[in-house]
C-alpha cells in the first residue's frame, strides 16, 4: 500500500489520543499555535464506584480547550486536514484512513526494540539500560514505519514505570513540536531485530518471592505488583534493593533480601511499609506471599 507522504509543514492537525500523558503534546500543540480541528479519542468508559460514563482524560482536555472531539477514526477525513499526530490512542487504524491522511506517532521505545502496547513496562522489567522516544510514521505494520527523529535516555535503576512515561512524554513533545516547526525529514527504515511488548497481563503481576531480588524490583516498578499476607491482598508500590531507609521493611527474595518502601494493605490507602508492618505485629523472619 503507498502511504501518503506526510506534508514538511503541516497547517491543519489532527489528533489522536486517549490517557492522561497524551494530553501533553494536545495541550502543547494548541500552546505553539498548530490549528487542532479535531481530537478523536476513545469512547465514554463506565468507570468509578458509581459506574457512570465518563471520558477519556484526552477527551476532557480537547472539550477544555474548545475543541471538537469524536470517538470515530473516519472523521479525521472529513476535517481537511494535513497530518494526523498519535500519542497513545490504543486503536488500529485502518488502511484507508492511512491511505488519505498521513499520521506520525510518538512511540516510547528506540524501535524496534519494543513495538506494540507496554514499550516502557517491557523495557524496565527486561533490564534495559536506555530507551527513549521515536517520531515515527504510522503504517498497517505493527509500529514498523520509518522514523523520523529520535531522542535517548538512561532508565534509572529505581525509576518506575510512571516517572519514565513522563519523562518520555516530555522528550517527545519537544521532539514533536521540533520537527513540525522546522519540517518533518525523511524518515529513516527501522533497523534491528524487533523485539515486542505485549500488554501486561494482570497475572504478570503477582510477585513471586523466589525470584532475585532486581527481578522483583523491576516489577514493582512498573506498577500494580501484589502479593498476600496472611490470606488477604498486599499491593507493594516502591521497594529497595539496598538496605538503608529507616522505613524500610526487608522481606526474603531468592537470592536475598529486598526493602518494601510502600505498600497498601486490601481496602486501605498506601502507606510507608514500616507504618503497615506496625500494625500487622511485623518481627523478623515474617514472610508475605502467604
Amino acid at each position: 500500500m503507498a502511504l501518503a507522504p506526510a506534508p514538511s509543514h503541516p497547517r491543519r492537525l489532527v489528533f489522536l489520543g486517549t490517557p492522561e500523558f497524551a494530553t501533553v503534546p494536545l495541550r502543547a500543540l494548541v500552546d505553539a499555535g498548530w490549528d487542532v480541528v479535531l481530537v478523536v479519542s476513545q469512547p465514554d468508559k463506565r468507570r468509578g464506584r458509581g459506574g457512570g460514563l465518563m471520558p477519556s482524560p484526552v477527551k476532557r482536555a480537547a472539550l477544555d480547550l474548545g475543541l471538537p472531539v469524536s470517538d470515530r477514526v473516519d472523521d479525521v477525513l472529513d476535517t481537511g486536514a494535513d497530518l494526523g499526530v498519535v500519542a497513545a490512542f490504543g486503536r488500529l487504524i485502518k488502511p484507508h484512513v492511512l491511505e488519505r491522511l498521513p499520521l506520525v506517532n510518538l512511540h516510547f521505545s528506540l524501535l524496534p526494540r519494543w513495538r506494540g502496547a507496554a514499550p516502557v513496562e517491557r523495557a524496565i522489567l527486561a533490564g534495559d539500560e536506555r530507551t527513549g522516544v521515536d517520531l515515527m510514521v504510522i503504517e498497517e505494520g505493527l509500529d514498523t514505519g520509518g522514523v523520523y527523529a529520535r531522542s535517548e535516555v538512561a532508565i534509572g535503576p529505581d525509576e518506575t514505570a510512571d516517572e519514565l512515561r513522563a519523562r518520555l512524554t516530555a522528550l517527545g513533545t519537544e521532539l514533536l513540536l521540533a520537527n513540525l516547526r522546522d519540517g518533518l525529514p525523511e524518515p529513516t527504515p527501522q533497523r534491528g531485530e524487533p523485539t515486542y511488548a505485549n500488554k501486561i497481563d494482570p497475572a504478570e503481576l503477582q510477585i513471586d518471592w523466589g525470584w532475585p531480588a532486581v527481578d522483583i524490583h523491576r516489577l514493582v516498578r512498573i506498577g500494580g505488583a501484589w502479593t498476600t499476607h496472611r490470606g488477604h491482598r498486599l499491593k507493594v508500590w516502591r521497594t529497595a534493593l539496598a538496605p538503608g531507609g529507616p522505613g524500610d521493611v526487608p522481606v526474603p527474595a531468592g537470592d536475598g533480601p529486598i526493602q518494601l518502601v510502600e505498600v497498601q494493605p486490601e481496602g486501605g490507602r498506601r502507606m510507608p511499609a514500616r507504618a503497615w508492618a506496625n500494625g500487622v505485629h511485623w518481627r523478623p523472619g515474617d514472610r508475605v506471599g502467604t
